[in-house]
């Protein structure tokens, strides 16, 4: 039930509007880093993307020669990334990345931009770390690339935050502390009354907590830094790259 409610969350609207090329996520200042370090932590072999949408990073690490394959819970998502390229260049298992299982053996599994929290359960999350440990040869990595959450920013009494304005956007989370959840609301706006609001709901995660699920698959956190660029990971970062990594 929940894997069908994500895939409702990311149809074929959601995915007609996901690329923004040269902007945002696409940007390539942001997008440049993160196929450099991957492609580096793939160290010559192998690499799966869990949730690999419409082929962001999927497409520029095989044009860099890393051979990948991707796993994505939504159809109208991996559509997109077919019209970038065919089956054979970056075969796709649709699934949930959480127990869904690709041919084969990797150096590298990742899981980029936030993506594990779409996971709504503790358990799921845990399993998703289980599936990606299932994927890895001896000595392989599991990337993740996750936000922190700004619970400091809510004083008593106040259930949102505004991470995000800039002219024709705001982009607010709302906060369930108790059950540690939060819903993402994205709002884009012109000079008129009219406004699009897409809303994404998350189980937001503590870098302690990613550490244990970790460990609960058999991993070693082996690298963690506040972004791609490798900035020191501090109480003050944002968000973090963590690099966990299976016994030799």
């Amino acid at each position: 039930m929940v894997g069908a409610v994500r895939e409702e969350i990311w149809d074929a609207e959601v995915a007609r509007r996901y690329d923004t090329p040269g902007t945002g996520m696409f940007a390539p200042e942001v997008l440049g880093p993160t196929v450099d370090r991957l492609a580096e932590f793939a160290g010559g072999g192998r690499a799966l993307e869990f949730a690999i949408g419409t082929g962001r990073v999927a497409v520029p690490l095989a044009e860099r020669g890393v051979p990948v394959t991707g796993i994505e819970l939504s159809r109208p998502m991996a559509d997109r990334l077919r019209t970038k390229v065919d089956e054979a260049t970056i075969p796709v298992v649709i699934g949930d990345m959480a127990t869904a299982l690709a041919p084969g053996s990797y150096t590298l599994v990742y899981l980029v931009f936030n993506t594990i929290s779409n996971l709504l359960t503790q358990a799921e999350q845990v399993a998703c770390f289980r599936n990606a440990a299932r994927h890895l040869t001896p000595g392989g990595r599991f990337v993740i690339e996750l936000w922190v959450p700004e619970l400091r920013a809510l004083p008593p009494g106040r259930e949102a935050t505004v991470w995000h304005n800039e002219p024709g956007y705001i982009g607010l989370d709302t906060y369930d502390v108790q059950n540690q959840n939060v819903v993402s609301h994205h709002f884009r706006f012109s000079d008129g009354r009219q406004a699009e609001l897409f809303r994404s709901p998350h189980r937001y995660i503590w870098p302690g907590e990613l550490d244990l699920m970790a460990q609960l698959a058999g991993f070693e956190l082996e690298w963690r830094h506040a972004d791609w660029d490798e900035s020191e990971f501090t109480a003050e970062s944002r968000s973090h790259v963590s690099v966990y990594r299976l016994p030799p």
